[in-house]
């Protein structure tokens, strides 16, 4: 199925549901969202430009294996949850940095944790949706 109002709108839709969900990550932080909902959102977007091309093409704009994805979300969730231990505090007690960062806000571990579960949400949802759609 080849839909040239789909693949147009897809082009335009592509970079503003990205900057979305990295929005919905910086954000959610602090408040509600972060993450989760933020990967969601890229892997929407990413499924949306399979859904108007084909699977190469958003393999091919994605630029890494869903699967590498999955594997630095997993490491860096699991290295802000032991940062604490290494400072003698309880497992995952948030750490924050003293500076506040302009766009950003206050980092700090929980900020890594939802950078680690932003990038697993996205490589399993696409490692999902690109071998159904390969299949």
């Amino acid at each position: 199925m080849s839909s040239i109002i789909l693949s147009t709108a897809t082009r335009f839709l592509l970079p503003l549901l990205l900057l979305l969900s990295v929005y919905l990550l910086f954000r959610g932080h602090n408040e509600p969202g972060g993450g989760f909902v933020g990967g969601l959102v890229a892997a929407s977007a990413f499924s949306l430009y399979m859904i108007a091309f084909n699977v190469e093409k958003a393999r091919r704009i994605l630029r890494i294996d869903p699967r590498s994805l999955m594997g630095a979300g997993l490491f860096l969730a699991s290295v802000s949850a032991w940062i604490s231990l290494l400072q003698g505090r309880p497992f995952m007690t948030g750490i924050w940095v003293e500076k506040v960062f302009p766009v950003i806000g206050k980092v700090g571990t929980p900020f890594l944790f939802d950078v680690g579960v932003y990038l697993v949400v996205i490589g399993v949802s696409l490692t999902i949706l690109f071998t159904m759609a390969e299949e």
